[in-house]
Order: structure tokens, then sequence, then C-alpha cells
């Protein structure tokens, strides 16, 4: 989601293929042999496939929004760090034989300090969205969809709003519709046009 988020605010075209984890086409094994998503394939044949690394291509094409100015690499770090390790256990505690209340209560501190810096300034890095906002907020997303009832329950104001209005945003809705899985033969199907 965050690589189509920046490739969205970019206003940069590409050829979409929707893929089911599950079923891995040979096409994307082929170009990304780790096998995780997205890949994102250039004209040139160049791989790009982390989604952090797949924003900042993006943005250094284009940014009009300025959000390379708004991020912060140690934030980004914990979250895709300690904060997304509690998170898969918390989420997925059959697939890591974890104790789910274990990993919300560690990813809970991590919570509380991105409230404390949205309630300063209304976002992570300043009065706009940038690049760490929307790093970071699609698994905040995931942690509170895990639990709303717990996750709306805790003293953490700032970040519900904050989380609110993302995914009311125009960007985000934009970016979510659901697409059929990709399978060889299909006429290809362009996000961002």
């Amino acid at each position: 989601m965050r690589a189509r988020l920046a490739l969205r605010v970019a206003g940069i075209a590409c050829e979409l293929r929707e893929v089911k984890l599950a079923n891995k086409p040979d096409a994307m094994l082929e170009a990304s042999p780790k096998g995780t998503v997205p890949v994102l394939v250039l004209p040139d044949g160049k791989v790009v496939e982390e989604s952090l690394e797949v924003m900042h291509w993006a943005l250094e094409r284009s940014d009009p929004e300025g959000w390379l100015e708004r991020g912060d690499a140690q934030l980004i770090a914990r979250n895709d760090g300690p904060f997304k390790h509690d998170l898969d256990r918390y989420k997925y505690p059959e697939r890591h034989g974890s104790d789910p209340e274990v990993h919300r209560q560690g990813a809970l501190e991590t919570l509380r300090d991105l409230d404390a810096r949205i309630a300063l300034s209304g976002q992570l890095c300043g009065d706009r969205r940038g690049l760490a906002d929307m790093a970071i907020m699609p698994f905040i997303r995931q942690f509170a969809a895990t639990d709303r009832a717990w996750f709306d329950a805790q003293d953490l104001p700032a970040l519900r709003a904050w989380l609110d209005g993302h995914l009311a945003s125009e960007l985000f809705t934009s970016v979510m519709p659901k697409y059929t899985p990709w399978q060889p033969g299909d006429a290809p199907v362009w996000f961002g046009k």
C-alpha cells in the first residue's frame, strides 16, 4: 500500500499485476526470487523490491507535496523493525507461535510515542503529510484493525484522529480498489492513469 501511495502522489503510472501471495506467478518470482510484494520492474529491467525503496524511487522523480522533506529515517526504521515485529506477532500469533498480548503491549510504547509526536503538529514531521506519515500509516492501520475496539479504548487521541484522517483521505481511497489477480495473457491494468 505505501508504494502505491507514493506512486499516486508522484503521478507515476505503472502496469499493475495484482498477485495472491499463496499463488505467486512465475513471472513475479523471475523478477524477484524472494517472492515478496511490491515488486517494481523498471523499463531498463532494474527491480525495486522493497516498498520503502519504491517510495523513494517515485518521490525522487516527482515530489509535488514535498514528502521527502518530511521523512524521518529513524522513525521509519523503528516502524519497519521493532514495531513490525510486534505487529506480525500480534496479528498472526498462530504463524509465529507468539503470545499476541505480549506483542500488543510491546507495540503500545511505539503507539504512545507516535501519539505524542502527532499531538505537537498534526502529522509525524510537521503540519502536512509526508514520507514518515505514509510509510508508517499502513502499519498502524493493520495494528488498529486487528482489534479496533481495543485500539479505540487506548489513550491515543492524536494517533486515532491522524489514522482516521488518512483513511478518509482521497489519496488513501484512490489506492485501495480491489483488483483481480493477474494471470499470464491478461490485458494490462494501469495504476495511476
